[in-house]
């Protein structure tokens, strides 16, 4: 009988140690991580690119006392950029909505009251995308393709319901953190340090020293010889992969 219960024991033991190898083995399996990652949706945030281009977006959700300033300091240098509003400031400021558009700058969806998306169903994001793209392009003429997530939060069902509709998720590789009031050599400094090919600069309407910061980030980029487009020509069309960092590249 004691040999009988010590080999169970040996049995059981062997077989916990299988299961737990077969485990390991298919957790760490390249395949088996391949597939999962495959798997995770991803909005673009930034793309891959052989030449010096790169974009500027900002989010205008509050306030709007710079929108002329910021139109006036990118006209100086013939910089076009991506604005990504909310709906309910383009009810509030339609005419600077106008002047964006009318300036050359992308005008795209930042929501329509600037929500949390996590919390929403499918039906419910596409419903407020598609308020929001109604209003801008009521005043513009033009429905936007591309949509900033509010607080850049998402999840793969806000990233799959948002593609079901034909527009592109855009988050961004460079944070000027203007929004935390940061002094305008700081934010210049944290742009123009961070910035490579292919990167989508995040800046925010109405933050205190963006327009003070803009105009020697803009003269320090274009003198490295970048240009600076809106979004829409900066990221690829066609077949196109997302890396596990969230950079567009060529399938």
């Amino acid at each position: 009988m004691k040999v009988f219960v010590l080999k169970r024991r040996w049995l059981v033991a062997l077989t916990c140690a299988v299961v737990a190898g077969a485990m390991f083995w298919a957790v760490s399996s390249p395949a088996v991580v391949g597939a999962s990652s495959a798997q995770r949706q991803l909005p673009i945030y930034c793309v891959q690119r052989d030449q010096k281009m790169a974009s500027l977006s900002f989010d205008a959700a509050w306030g709007n006392e710079d929108t002329q300033q910021l139109i006036d300091i990118l006209g100086t240098y013939n910089v076009k950029a991506t604005f990504f509003v909310v709906g309910d400031w383009v009810e509030k400021y339609p005419e600077s909505v106008k002047a964006l558009h009318d300036a050359g700058h992308e005008v795209m969806a930042h929501s329509d009251h600037h929500d949390h998306f996590n919390s929403l169903t499918t039906d419910q994001i596409v419903a407020d995308i598609n308020a929001c793209n109604d209003k801008i392009e009521a005043v513009t003429g033009v429905r936007p393709t591309l949509f900033r997530p509010p607080y850049g939060e998402y999840d793969d069902h806000v990233i799959q319901a948002v593609r079901s509709m034909g527009i592109e998720p855009i988050q961004w590789s460079v944070d000027s953190l203007d929004w935390k009031d940061l002094s305008a050599a700081d934010i210049t400094q944290r742009v123009t340090s961070k910035i490579d090919p292919g990167a989508i600069c995040l800046f925010h309407n109405a933050a205190k020293h963006t327009p003070e910061a803009l105009p020697g980030i803009l003269e320090t980029l274009i003198g490295q010889g970048y240009t600076l487009v809106p979004i829409s020509q900066l990221i690829l069309t066609g077949d196109y992969t997302i890396d596990h960092t969230g950079r567009q590249c060529p399938a």
